[in-house]
């Protein structure tokens, strides 16, 4: 009975430890991870400011609604704890103002602090964001963010290939990645990219990357002319594989930067990350030489021509609809949204003084004022008010509008108030506050019918894909604003001369890569 009972006994002890065992394996699988993030591109050549309300800040586990890959049951979602912290991204527009940065970065880093440790962050930001009184606001966010989680835990970032790599953002991301596409048709397929290299970093035990190779390339040009829908766009960023698939290597990426602000980290920049030496460095000084090589050959994506030249192409296009981009003050590259050049030229033109005239939508510009009589009056009153100029007067003032009310829709996350009015045969989209016309349904929710409208003028720089593949006829209008397609015009004095292609002389730079010290070895 003794040798039975000590068998019984020793299965148990077996079990028991085996079950142990089970179990603090299973605590170990799962990494801890943070989620934080600010993102805006925002231009230093637009008199607009941004507040924290634009960013619609999102904290805790309202964060994951940002992301399909976050659903409940999603292998990245099952594969860490996540501690969604906060994460704030606004449309477009001028410098974001010191108080609404200081807010956030507050409210992140309490909540870094009250939550840690942490295994990783996923740093979720745009780039382009500049801010009251700071050279380089992504850089220093990612540094108080580290002063907070320490220099073990592992930082992945998540970009926009037009935004800014400065190398104090460059030093202390341990992994780094961006979009390589424009129009963005892959942004979250890059985030997603971003976590999963994390995630498979912390699981196989690797942890950090041994070498991280960061080449600024003295190049500024704006989204128009680096479309990777075309040539040398579509070329250069499809060389992006040949380096990431190279073994040692985890990560490659090219950024065009940002045209429309004023600082010393605006430029091009080529960063590839991985454990082999020598094809990070490889790898980054090929993707820097190919990109300057091609420099003198990126062109416009789609022709461009003066307001009045783009008229006359549209009002000759047998197909509808034909589609102006208003491209001066563009609300998704960083204009204010509001500037009224453009709309007062069309209300002008008698073109489309009478209903039976070339009909035209014109998306769009803020008139809170116009609003508030149109919401009193109601569908099929008139209304007069002031629109637009309110932030941006430099090139035209505030126009008195009055018209026709064809539509009002309430509740829009942006616009939070839209209103259609009808001038002559011109329905021009009056906000509350300003917003972006990227789909189709943003229009046909106001019962316009783009596709049956014989032009189409929006506020926008090259066509996103709904208005791409509805387009009948395009054109870029070269319209004043604060992100004017003319570089020259708009005088920077901050960023590192020389610069291609404002010193289109200038002589070929180092393209070296340099090497950048691990999060843990910055000071």
């Amino acid at each position: 009975m003794k040798k039975p009972m000590f068998l019984i006994l020793l299965l148990c002890l077996v079990i028991n430890c085996k079950s142990k065992n089970e179990g603090e394996a299973t605590e170990k699988k799962l990494p801890r991870i943070a989620i934080a993030g600010i993102g805006i591109e925002s231009s230093t050549f637009s008199p607009a400011q941004t507040h924290e309300e634009a960013f619609h800040a999102r904290i805790g586990d309202s964060i994951f609604g940002r992301y399909p890959f976050f659903e409940e049951g999603t292998a990245i979602r099952n594969r860490a704890d996540w501690v969604p912290t906060l994460l704030g991204k606004s449309l477009p527009g001028g410098i974001v103002t010191r108080e609404a940065y200081e807010s956030m970065v507050a409210k992140t880093l309490k909540m870094l602090k009250e939550n840690g440790p942490y295994d990783g962050l996923f740093f979720d930001i745009h780039g382009a964001m500049s801010v009251v009184g700071l050279e380089d606001a992504e850089g220093d966010l990612i540094q108080r963010i580290r002063d907070v989680i320490g220099t073990d835990a592992l930082i992945s970032t998540s970009m926009d290939l037009h935004g800014n790599v400065s190398k104090r953002l460059a030093e202390h991301s341990d992994l780094i990645t961006c979009y390589r596409m424009a129009p963005h048709e892959d942004a979250l397929e890059s985030k997603a990219r971003a976590i999963t290299n994390m995630l498979d970093r912390l699981e196989n035990g690797k942890g950090k990357p041994n070498f991280k190779a960061w080449v600024p390339v003295p190049i500024l040009l704006p989204g128009e002319k680096t479309s990777t829908r075309i040539a040398p766009g579509k070329g250069l960023y499809a060389q992006i594989p040949s380096v990431e698939n190279q073994e040692g290597v985890i990560d490659a990426a090219i950024w065009i930067g940002y045209a429309w602000a004023d600082e010393p980290r605006n430029h091009a920049v080529v960063m590839v990350t991985g454990d082999d030496r020598e094809q990070v460095i490889a790898g980054a000084e090929k993707l820097a030489n190919a990109f300057w090589k091609v420099r003198h050959d990126f062109e416009f994506v789609a022709p461009v021509a003066t307001l009045e030249e783009s008229l006359q192409m549209a009002l000759a296009h047998k197909e509808s609809p034909f589609i102006i981009s208003d491209m001066g003050d563009n609300p998704t590259a960083g204009g204010a949204g509001d500037v009224s050049w453009t709309l007062q030229q069309l209300l002008a033109r008698p073109e489309f003084k009478s209903e039976n005239s070339p009909s035209l939508i014109y998306a769009s510009i803020p008139g809170p004022e116009l609003i508030e009589e149109a919401l009193k009056s109601g569908i099929g009153k008139k209304v007069k008010g002031m629109v637009g100029a309110q932030v941006d007067n430099r090139f035209a003032p505030p126009i008195a509008l009055e018209g026709t009310i064809t539509a009002i829709k309430e509740g829009d996350r942006d616009a939070e108030v839209e209103v259609v009015v009808q001038v002559g045969s011109i329905h021009v989209i009056v906000t509350k506050k300003r917003k972006p016309y990227h789909q189709e349904s943003d229009f046909t929710d106001l019962n316009l019918k783009p596709r049956e409208t014989d032009i189409v003028v929006v506020k926008i720089g090259y066509l996103v894909p709904e208005l791409y593949d509805m387009r009948k006829g395009w054109i870029m209008a070269l319209t004043p604003g604060g992100v004017d397609q003319d570089l020259e015009r708009l005088g920077h004095k901050n960023i590192k001369r020389p610069m291609f292609p404002l010193d289109i002389a200038m002589e070929d730079p180092d393209l070296s890569a340099r090497l950048l010290r691990a999060s843990d070895a910055v000071d």
